[in-house]
């Protein structure tokens, strides 16, 4: 039995499809993704985007390519998803743990960092925007309790299986 592709579908000449997207805001946003060769140095490749990325970096607005903010006070163990985090200028939202990944391995400089994190269980946290503004060194902050239905431990701790390995 022999089947053609004119037997059961039509061919034409159209427009490659939309395998994802990304969004900030609620807005489309661009992201992008650095890959490497089987055996490379993820170290090196992580150095070698975020050299290229700072080129366009004072192009862009403040936080498109993502920043760290460090907490003083401040331990996963101390938030929960939904929590919001009120400086004078902002507000940001506790999202998410952080997941360990080989761009933490590369940042880190040794390639075990990601399962020390999560053997550890000193992951972070991701906070989302909730009224934008600007934050400075130094600002104080106040927790303001969400509902308090997760912490951030236990939402990483049901993601931590798959990092033991």
């Amino acid at each position: 039995l022999v089947v053609r592709v004119a037997d059961v579908a039509t061919v034409e000449i159209g427009q490659a499809p939309r395998l994802g997207g990304a969004s900030r805001d609620g807005h489309e946003a661009v992201l992008g993704t650095a890959l490497m060769i089987a055996g490379g140095n993820s170290r090196t490749v992580a150095q070698a985007a975020a050299e290229r990325l700072s080129v366009v970096d004072d192009s862009l607005p403040p936080g498109s390519l993502g920043e760290n903010l460090t907490l003083a006070g401040l331990l996963e163990t101390g938030v929960w998803a939904g929590d919001v985090l009120k400086f004078p200028g902002c507000e940001l939202r506790v999202t998410l743990p952080r997941e360990p990944c080989y761009k933490f391995n590369a940042a880190m400089g040794f390639a075990r960092a990601s399962k020390l994190m999560a053997q550890t269980g000193f992951c972070g946290f991701y906070l989302a925007v909730k009224t934008p503004g600007v934050l400075r060194a130094g600002d104080a902050f106040e927790v303001v309790p969400g509902r308090r239905g997760v912490g951030i431990p236990a939402l990483f701790a049901a993601k931590l299986a798959k990092h033991l390995r």
